[in-house]
């Protein structure tokens, strides 16, 4: 059996999955905003609470019995490997913090951390949309794009901890006459410090905030989907610029991982006519004569990062330093 813990900005999850793949158990509270101290209390309250559970069902015949499984966390950030601190969080108390050696000494035993999006990635590549596929791309589509790499159901961490950011490097082709409206390639500044990141154009706030550069209004980027599905001229040809940038940011990985399957999750990925869409028009931008690589939706929706994390023990991870995980 194995605990996995999604660390989200606005929630905390965690799942105790069998070696099968089979859920017994699963619990979601609120996460403390701005806290770091109260996140740390909330996660080991968590797991006591899972504990309980688990010993009520007879999964367990006691709580100690706890301390042989497996805890996999899942962070909207990485573990630096120059200091096993965390860095690149949108959770931003997490930075700077040592979030391992912590939940270490307050839980008594090994966890593992890795990105969210590698999580999602390595759960859609183990038993979901990309089950059993060699090599496999994960995007989240939320409040930032975030991406992971699995090969082989094992996630990819990289020399700097940042494998799959693709979110941080600029749109792609970005001067094709004729294809891009004046309105939508005003230059948008990056959290990052960069300009016109990815990230500026497809997450649901860089989606949003486009649109509204564009003259459009609307309160979501489910707002604007819907009133493209409505016939509003100026949302649908949005959506169908929205799409093209898409193709673009995912065509640029196409040409460096071939992977063959690239999994969506996140909001965004339940906008369905992506799944269409989206691989009609990378065709023009990937470097090939046909493009076999598949665009999926993620077969556990919100919950493949809470699996992903579970999915870190037993299957040997690839990382870059010892001090970054505990064997």
């Amino acid at each position: 059996m194995r605990l996995g813990i999604d660390l989200g900005g606005t929630k905390i999850e965690i799942i105790a999955l069998m070696s099968n793949g089979q859920e017994v158990f699963r619990h979601r509270i609120d996460t403390p905003q701005g806290d770091y101290a109260q996140t740390l209390s909330a996660i080991v309250e968590l797991v006591e609470h899972t504990k309980k559970n688990l010993c009520q069902n007879m999964l367990l015949t006691s709580a100690d019995e706890l301390h042989d499984f497996s805890i996999g966390i899942g962070i909207p950030g990485a573990v630096s490997l120059k200091t096993g601190l965390i860095k690149n969080a949108n959770s931003i108390c997490l930075i700077g913090q040592p979030l391992q050696d912590d939940l270490q000494a307050l839980l008594g035993q090994s966890v593992r951390i890795n990105n969210d999006a590698n999580c999602l990635t390595v759960s859609e590549a183990t038993d979901g949309a990309a089950a059993g596929c060699e090599v496999v791309f994960g995007v989240i589509l939320g409040t930032g794009t975030g991406g992971g790499i699995a090969i082989h159901q094992q996630a990819i961490t990289g020399a700097n901890a940042i494998a799959g950011e693709w979110g941080h490097n600029q749109m792609p082709w970005r001067s094709e006459a004729g294809v891009e409206a004046e309105d939508y390639t005003q230059t948008v500044q990056c959290y990052c410090g960069q300009f016109d990141c990815i990230e500026t154009f497809l997450s649901g706030p860089g989606m949003l905030n486009r649109f509204r550069l564009s003259g459009g209004s609307a309160g979501s980027p489910q707002e604007i989907v819907a009133q493209a599905d409505y016939a509003d001229k100026q949302a649908e040809l949005f959506m169908q610029q929205y799409e093209r940038w898409l193709a673009k940011g995912l065509a640029s990985i196409i040409n460096i991982l071939d992977p063959d399957v690239i999994v969506l999750g996140g909001g965004l990925s339940n906008i369905e006519r992506l799944y269409q869409n989206v691989p009609e028009i990378w065709q023009d931008y990937v470097f090939s004569d046909q493009v076999n690589t598949k665009l999926l939706k993620a077969k556990y929706g919100d919950s493949s990062g809470v699996r992903g994390a579970a999915w870190l023990w037993p299957a040997s991870w690839m990382f870059a330093a010892e001090k970054t995980v505990v064997v």
